[in-house]
């Protein structure tokens, strides 16, 4: 049994003038399984779906047509039962002003009929670095407190699935570590995760199999070794103190005074390198190396460029 199965689902939104026939298409028939004990990556563009995948699957959004299923509960028709089954750590960062850090788990707790938790309260406290907070009103915590916080929230109850919707958007390295490591931790016993991030180091770092997602539909999914070696590619980098021409600037990717090519063999990077030079500039640490997730996501986004257009966030 799949911890969660998305079948053919597609959501559509009406569009500004309530027509049916212009409605903002979110989702396109996605299926796809992911299996217990996984650690899955759904990655996309902004506006390519996933916060309407992720609101479906918590129950929060229905879908136009498909179902999808929480460990075989479907998330609509056993709405208590699936989410039971899921933790989710939303993007925002939403939190009760009225109670300190120990009582706003033990409430969350309650909310799934969890007694006596106190012990799994007290490790994820320690293990998310929240131990010296417990007695602090959620009002006087930073941001990457809050943040951790949200994470202990969606955990207390002990969820087999694992919701993370870019749990580290905007947060500093040590909590990033912090909770990585506790998360992988958690994986290994068994709990299923499924993360969305735009961090894509983070994605080939951490997850096993990744799904990609382009104007509602599943564009690519593969396991994260399959898809690093189906890249057609190297990467040649070196750095300017210049703008390139235009005619190159087209087929590179810049990145302040980084600049990237794709190159398939030594003539093509050699190819760069003269027509550099040609132009009057010093190409500085030039290198030579594999490609990565993010060349991988950017050669399978660019693949799909014309997909049809009309998609909603």
């Amino acid at each position: 049994m799949p911890a969660i199965s998305f079948q053919s689902v597609s959501k559509a939104y009406p569009s500004s003038r309530g027509s049916k026939d212009n409605a903002l298409l979110a989702l396109d028939g996605v299926s796809l399984d992911i299996e217990q004990g996984e650690f899955f990556g759904l990655l996309g563009p902004n506006g390519a779906g996933k916060t309407t995948m992720i609101s479906i699957l918590a129950g929060l959004t229905r879908p136009t047509q498909g179902r999808v299923l929480v460990l075989g509960s479907d998330v609509q028709t056993e709405y208590a039962a699936a989410r039971r089954k899921l933790g989710v750590v939303p993007q925002e960062l939403v939190f009760d002003p009225f109670f300190n850090v120990r009582e706003a788990l033990r409430i969350q707790s309650g909310y799934f009929g969890v007694k006596n938790n106190d012990a799994w309260v007290d490790e994820l406290l320690d293990s998310l670095g929240l131990a010296d907070k417990a007695q602090s009103n959620m009002r006087q915590l930073s941001g990457g407190m809050k943040r951790r916080m949200l994470v202990a929230q969606a955990l207390v109850h002990k969820p087999p699935v694992i919701v993370l919707d870019e749990p580290t958007a905007g947060v500093d390295v040590e909590l990033r570590q912090t909770l990585w490591h506790f998360i992988a931790k958690l994986n290994k016993q068994g709990h299923t995760v499924l993360l969305t991030t735009h961090y894509l180091e983070e994605a080939e770092a951490l997850c096993g199999r990744i799904a990609m997602l382009k104007s509602g539909r599943v564009v690519a999914l593969d396991r994260t070794s399959a898809l690093l070696k189906s890249a057609s590619s190297n990467i040649l980098r070196f750095k300017l103190d210049a703008e390139l021409p235009q005619a190159l600037a087209v087929k590179a990717r810049i990145t302040g005074r980084i600049v990237q090519f794709p190159a398939h063999d030594a003539l093509e990077i050699e190819n760069y390198l003269s027509a550099v030079r040609q132009a009057g500039l010093q190409a500085e640490d030039v290198e030579i190396r594999k490609a990565d997730l993010e060349d991988v996501f950017l050669e399978v986004m660019t693949q799909h460029r014309d997909t049809a257009a009309g998609i909603a966030a």
